[in-house]
C-alpha cells in the first residue's frame, strides 16, 4: 500500500472551498491528476454514488471507477476507487474551519499488488500532485 496526504491553509472560508472542490465541471482547473470525466462528473453527491474519471499520475493515463463513500457538506468528501491493473485507490478530502480560513487536508492511498512494484514513486509523484492541487484550489477560491 501506498499512503499519501497533503494538507493547506486555504484564505476562504470552508463552504467556498466546498463548493469550488464540488464543482465537477471545473475539476480540471485545480485537481492536478484529473484529464476528464468521460460521463460526466457525479450526479450526486451521495454516499453510493458512481462516477468515472480520467487522470493521470506518473505520466500514466488511468481510468477509475469512483463511489462516493462519505459526504460531510463543507466537511468531508471521502471516495473509493477502482482502477488499471486492480489497484484501489482512495481519496479522502478534509475541510476544517479556522475563522475566516479553511485547512484542507487529502488523503489517498493505493493498494494492490502493482502498487508495490512502484510504491515509492508513486508516493512522491502522488504527493507532489496533492500539493500542486491544493496550490491551484487555494488560487481560484482566495
Amino acid at each position: 500500500m501506498a499512503e499519501v496526504s497533503a494538507e493547506a491553509r486555504i484564505e476562504a472560508p470552508a463552504e467556498k472551498v466546498w463548493a469550488q472542490l464540488t464543482d465537477f465541471t471545473a475539476y480540471g482547473a485545480w485537481n492536478a491528476t484529473h484529464t476528464s470525466f468521460p460521463n460526466g462528473g457525479p450526479q450526486s453527491l451521495a454516499a453510493g454514488a458512481t462516477f468515472v474519471e480520467n487522470m493521470k499520475l506518473m505520466g500514466f493515463p488511468a481510468e477509475v471507477t469512483w463511489t462516493v463513500e462519505e459526504v460531510e457538506t463543507a466537511r468531508v468528501l471521502a471516495i473509493r476507487g477502482k482502477g488499471p491493473m486492480s489497484v484501489d485507490v482512495g481519496t479522502r478530502y478534509s475541510l476544517t474551519p479556522d475563522g475566516e480560513a479553511t485547512t484542507v487536508r487529502i488523503d489517498g492511498e493505493f493498494t494492490g499488488a502493482a502498487v508495490s512494484l512502484m510504491a515509492g514513486r508513486l508516493k512522491d509523484s502522488a504527493t507532489a500532485a496533492l500539493d500542486e492541487s491544493l496550490r491551484k484550489l487555494a488560487g481560484l477560491v482566495a
